[in-house]
């Protein structure tokens, strides 16, 4: 069997896979010549009744089936959480710089004094809610988004969904964060607690049982409306634009139509329309993390008492810069780690325009 013959086979679960392409890519397999072995044999040393590994699709899973949305949640899991802990130290010099700004005055002061005060492990205090949080987030605003985008986009019609696709962008995106910010509120409420107070905790284990033991079940949920100015508008930001952009680059900039461009020129697309859309997602969502981590750190406090402390033109600038940084690279990795999953998959890269509505 030459190489390019050999059946390639992906460690991604069966679920991710419609029946009808695994039973098309199995009868394409038992047809083929008698002296090639088949997909399963011990030849290849897999066990049929005892299989992980499943032949990786020759078709793309259905767009917008079940098995479709269950593999852009999968994505935003992969996307989300890793990258969310990957700049846990540059969360954690945010937070401290929002929550005491004479102690922590600057990107480089603050880091400093995490060093000296915390050592090296301090930099990732928080690591874990922030990675649990952040994955099932990741796994509602994504895959959520792709079903109200398609929903939306039915309910305008074909005509209306093509001339007001801005629009259902961003009401798709609101409604999947909505929904995303209830899975993601009680991790955010220990982790700041836990990266703004130390010792407080260590981390997750004993953070959330003494934020439990201190404000009662309920107080996981103190900061749901201050998260909710804050990721809403950040998400619409962050899908609207991306879906913008991305169809401004390939009108205006890459030269070659999107269908027929490398998949590698795809994901840098990706990648160059998520930073520009976190850039502007952080300037948008800044007043409201600046609440955030206020409210996550002060028992008991209110959102007046926040805008009196901070001060409004505070609520806007403090801790923005970094900010900035953070969110852009953050949302580039995410919009191009999403779309590699995408793409492994079979799925077509995002952005360019609605889905086609149903007529």
């Amino acid at each position: 069997m030459a190489p390019s013959d050999q059946p390639r086979y992906s460690l991604i679960p069966s679920f991710l896979y419609s029946p009808k392409t695994l039973l098309n890519n199995v009868s394409s397999h038992s047809s083929s010549s008698s002296s090639s072995p088949p997909p399963f044999s011990g030849s290849e040393g897999r066990n049929s009744n005892n299989n992980f590994m499943i032949p990786a699709p020759k078709e793309s899973i259905p767009l917008y089936s079940p098995a479709y949305y269950a593999a852009c949640s999968f994505g935003g899991v992969f996307s989300c959480g890793l990258t969310h802990m990957t700049v846990t130290p540059l969360d954690l010099v945010k937070c401290n710089m929002q929550i005491d700004p004479v102690k922590y005055k600057n990107i480089s002061s603050g880091f400093g004094v995490l060093m000296k005060e915390q050592g090296m492990r301090g930099f990732f205090r928080g690591w874990v809610p922030t990675l649990l949080g952040y994955s099932a987030q990741g796994a509602c605003k994504f895959g959520f988004y792709e079903f109200f985008k398609k929903y939306y986009s039915d309910l305008a019609g074909p005509e209306n969904a093509a001339k007001y696709k801005t629009f259902i962008f961003l009401a798709g995106s609101a409604s999947a964060e909505v929904i995303a910010d209830i899975a993601l509120c009680p991790m955010e409420a220990v982790k700041v607690r836990v990266q703004t107070q130390p010792g407080f905790a260590r981390g997750l284990s004993d953070g959330l049982p003494k934020f439990i033991k201190a404000e009662g079940a309920g107080g996981l949920y103190k900061g749901l409306v201050p998260l909710w100015g804050r990721q809403i508008p950040y998400t619409m930001m962050k899908f609207a634009s991306f879906e913008t952009v991305v169809e401004m680059l390939y009108k205006n900039v890459v030269p070659t139509p999107k269908d027929q461009c490398s998949k590698g020129l795809q994901l840098g697309v990706s990648f160059a329309a998520g930073y520009i859309a976190g850039v502007l997602c952080a300037i948008v969502s800044h007043p409201a993390d600046n609440l955030v981590s206020f409210l996550n750190n002060a028992k008991g406090a209110t959102v007046g008492d926040a805008v009196k402390k901070i001060g409004l033109v505070g609520l806007f600038t403090r801790g923005l810069p970094l900010r900035i940084v953070m969110i852009g690279t953050l949302t580039g990795a995410q919009w191009g780690l999403y779309d590699s999953f995408k793409v492994f998959v079979g799925l077509p890269t995002s952005g360019g325009g609605a889905p086609k509505a149903a007529k």
